[in-house]
């Protein structure tokens, strides 16, 4: 693996960590830039180490793992996407390469709209976009109410019932708000509530993240190349249909990458491995060498 340098960047609000690796040799190909939502850098460190012959860039966004945010500011796509657009322009300024995956996916197709210079090429993987589904009311409602209960009552009962929605095979219908709170210990998470409120995902992302739609107009045309990607495993749970259903607004079809929702995860974060070699081939194709 090449080596990895870390740098800091000051932006309004926040102070942002990303991570750069360096090839061995000098390289012709664009950095390939890495992005998650809420998932940090730390995540793709497998990934990163298929791609020794050109320069990976990794970040962590506001108010995750090593990036600050201020206190009681919430940040939207547009100022994830900001963030990201200094990143870039911090490291070569662009074009990168980029892989989002879920929310840095949602964020990657507003930077393609937002600062098009940017980037080369796109792959939006997963990107959860309640907005483009027919059962959008009813993912709306099951979304915001993690962010309810993530206020009144803590992390590990809107953990509970966010893993529980993301394991949903197929459309949600209206009397999937009546079921019976999941227990948070089934899912070895705590049953108590110790008052923290710092969640990105749960305190932010399940508020701001229904209501986002992609400038489509803007996508469609051409530059930079945008594909939607959606794991072979995925199937029917939320990302997968609004994968297709992204994609299809695109006018394309989405591009199969092997495994599921983290198809190119090594385990980082002590969850079994996916399919990281496969994902990378796969990526690697994709990107055109």
């Amino acid at each position: 693996m090449t080596d990895k340098k870390t740098f800091t960047l000051d932006v309004p609000g926040a102070v942002l960590t990303y991570d750069v690796r360096e090839p061995a040799t000098p390289s012709d190909a664009p950095p390939l830039l890495l992005i998650g939502l809420p998932m940090g850098a730390e995540g793709f460190t497998t990934l990163a180490s298929h791609f020794t012959d050109r320069t990976v860039v990794t970040y962590d966004p506001r108010g995750v793992e090593r990036s600050t945010r201020e206190p009681g500011a919430d940040p939207d796509v547009a100022v994830h996407a900001h963030d990201v657009h200094r990143v870039v322009a911090a490291v070569d300024g662009g074009p990168v390469d980029l892989l989002g995956s879920s929310g840095g996916a949602v964020v990657a197709l507003e930077l393609a709209a937002a600062f098009p210079g940017d980037v080369r090429t796109v792959v939006a993987h997963e990107p959860p976009l309640a907005a483009v589904l027919p059962d959008r009311d009813a993912m709306v409602a099951a979304m915001t109410d993690i962010h309810d209960t993530y206020q009144a009552r803590g992390f590990g009962a809107a953990m509970a019932k966010f893993i529980t929605l993301v394991m949903v095979e197929g459309e949600l219908t209206p009397e999937y708000a009546d079921r019976p709170d999941p227990d948070p210990a089934l899912f070895g998470l705590p049953t108590g509530d110790d008052g923290s409120r710092e969640d990105l995902m749960l305190g932010v992302n399940m508020r701001v993240l229904p209501p986002y739609e992609p400038p489509y107009d803007t996508l469609r045309g051409g530059t930079p190349r945008v594909l939607v990607a959606v794991g072979a495993e995925t199937g029917e749970q939320m990302t997968g249909r609004s994968a297709r259903a992204v994609a299809a607004l695109l006018g394309s079809e989405p591009v199969v990458f092997p495994g599921g929702h983290g198809g190119f995860s090594g385990g980082e974060y002590g969850q079994p491995a996916d399919k990281p070699v496969e994902f990378a081939e796969r990526l690697r194709e994709v990107l055109g060498g």
